[in-house]
């Protein structure tokens, strides 16, 4: 902590603002080269378990031309949804409506059972979408499955972070159930019938289009006071 007198704080402020501008010119600049990345065509007829009934990918467009489907950790050995993803999906809810008037719809896709979804999604108050994949090729595909091949000498190092412990018993599961599931955010757009792969990413990339609350922590002085030796702080917006 640093005290400092009005003028002086308004100095260094004025200072960080400088940068902060920048960074926000750098972002428009990133945020152009994602829209020119190419496209994918999607070539696989992948298919959905959804509330309406059995869809394929186009189908989940709903008459738009744009897509974005969160890949939401919730396997099918799961009680219950992965707390991280859930304070995401809290984040991405309200968005539907807005995003839907800019030609996008946006959903949440997880293996777990389709009602298994929609009864989580009913505690939690969402009215979002969401769909669970007919196989394993979707999530696998788009690179959000580990297998447990994959897996197997980073469970056996013993090296297991003490969240990754937490979360996975947090969703019913052990650690390789919750781990063999991984977070992303996929974007896809249709052309003249034909759908396609435009945007990916996961880890870290998902703070900005889904953990609002990460962005107003940054902006006070304690910041996310989180270790990466202590359990994660957060929890289902029920369970605090």
């Amino acid at each position: 902590m640093r005290i400092a007198t009005q003028e002086e704080w308004q100095a260094e402020r004025d200072a960080l603002l400088a940068e902060e501008k920048e960074l926000t010119r750098r972002g428009d600049e990133l945020t152009k080269k994602r829209q020119e990345l190419p496209w994918v065509p999607v070539e696989k007829d992948y298919r959905f378990e959804t509330a309406d009934g059995e869809r394929s990918l186009s189908d989940l467009f709903d008459g738009r031309s744009q897509l974005v489907i969160y890949h939401f950790m919730f396997g099918p050995p799961y009680t219950a949804g992965c707390p991280v993803c859930t304070s995401i999906a809290d984040t991405l809810n309200p968005q539907v409506p807005h995003l839907a008037a800019r030609d996008t719809t946006l959903l949440l896709s997880s293996r777990a059972p389709l009602d298994r979804l929609l009864g989580y999604r009913d505690r939690l108050g969402w009215r979002i979408p969401w769909v669970s994949p007919i196989g394993d090729d979707f999530h696998g595909d788009m690179g959000f499955i580990n297998s447990e091949e994959q897996l197997r000498p980073w469970l056996e190092s013993g090296d297991i972070p003490v969240t990754v412990e937490q979360n996975a018993e947090m969703c019913g599961t052990d650690a390789l159930g919750y781990v063999t599931e991984q977070p992303g955010l996929s974007v896809f757009a249709k052309d003249d019938g034909t759908v396609y792969r435009t945007y990916a990413t996961t880890a870290r990339g998902l703070e900005a289009p889904g953990m609002a609350f990460y962005t107003l922590l940054d902006r006070t002085p304690k910041g996310r006071n989180e270790s990466a030796t202590e359990p994660l702080w957060i929890r289902r917006h029920d369970e605090y």
